[in-house]
C-alpha cells in the first residue's frame, strides 16, 4: 500500500497515523512517496506532516525535485534491508569477491546488478550548500508560493482550490472548466509563463509550481500579472 505526502496533482498529504496501523496489522507493505514535498522534512516546521512515518516500511524522495540535485536522484529508506536482500540475493561463484560483507552490496537490493553512483551528486550538494542553505531555499519557495496565493485572492474573479502548504498555488477562475481551459491554453500560448493543469473531482484548476533556484518576487509579479491580463482577454471573449 502507497501513502503519498504532496501528492501531484495538488500537494496535499496522506494521514500515515490512520493508514500504517491498517497496514502493519493485516501484514500490507507500506511505502511512502514524498516525491516532491519530501525534501522540505530538511525543515524541523514541515516534518508534523510525516507523522506517523515510523509506521512505513519503506519511504522513498527526489533530491532532483526540490534540492537542487540534477535528475536523476532518488533516496530510498527501508525499514529492513533483509526483505529486498532474501528476494533479490545473487551470488553464484562468479561474482563472489574478497571484502564480501564489509559493505552494504546494493545489487543484492534490486534486479539489476549494477546502479548509477548517484550518491556522489548528492554527497556533493550537501558539501556545498550545508543545511541552513538548503533550508532557506525551501522556505524561500514556500514563502513565495504564499505571496502568489495572496496575490490570487485579491482578485475576485479567481479561487484557490486546494490548501498552500508547499511551493505549490492550486488556483482557478470562478468560472466554468471550460473558461478555466481556455485560459490555461492562451496563457501559455503567450509564452511568458507556462502552468501544467490538474482536475479533483471534475473541477479543473491551474497549477503555479515554484521550483527554480533562481526564481524572485518579481518572477512573481509577472506572472502574476500574465495570469490576470490573460483573464481579462478570456472573460471579455
Amino acid at each position: 500500500a502507497v501513502a503519498t505526502l504532496g501528492t501531484t496533482s495538488s500537494c496535499t498529504f496522506d494521514n500515515l497515523e490512520e493508514l500504517g496501523p491498517v497496514c502493519n496489522d493485516n501484514n500490507v507493505w507500506f511505502h511512502v512517496d514524498a516525491a516532491y514535498a519530501g525534501s522540505a522534512f530538511i525543515c524541523p516546521e514541515y516534518r508534523y506532516l510525516m507523522k506517523g512515518i515510523e509506521r512505513a516500511d519503506s519511504f522513498n524522495f527526489n533530491p532532483h525535485k526540490w534540492l537542487l540535485v540534477n535528475f536523476d536522484c532518488s533516496t530510498m529508506w527501508l525499514k529492513d534491508p533483509s526483505w529486498l536482500v532474501d528476494a533479490f540475493n545473487v551470488d553464484p561463484l562468479y561474482l563472489k569477491h574478497e571484502q564480501q560483507g564489509a559493505a552494504p552490496d546494493y545489487r543484492h537490493w534490486q534486479i539489476p546488478l549494477g546502479r548509477r553512483f548517484r550518491a556522489l551528486k548528492l554527497w556533493f550538494v550537501l558539501r556545498l550548500f550545508g543545511i541552513e542553505n538548503l533550508q532557506a531555499h525551501i522556505r524561500k519557495h514556500i514563502g513565495l508560493a504564499h505571496y502568489f496565493e495572496s496575490l490570487v485572492r485579491s482578485d475576485d474573479r479567481f479561487e484557490i482550490t486546494e490548501e498552500v502548504v508547499m511551493g505549490l498555488v492550486c488556483f482557478r477562475l470562478k468560472d466554468s472548466n471550460e473558461v478555466n481551459e481556455a485560459l490555461l491554453k492562451r496563457l501559455n500560448g503567450r509564452g511568458v509563463i507556462h502552468l501544467v493543469p490538474s482536475k479533483i473531482r471534475d473541477v479543473y484548476f491551474l497549477r503555479l509550481a515554484i521550483c527554480s533556484r533562481y526564481t524572485e518576487k518579481e518572477d512573481i509579479d509577472i506572472s502574476w500579472k500574465e495570469v490576470k491580463e490573460t483573464a481579462d482577454e478570456i472573460l471579455k471573449k
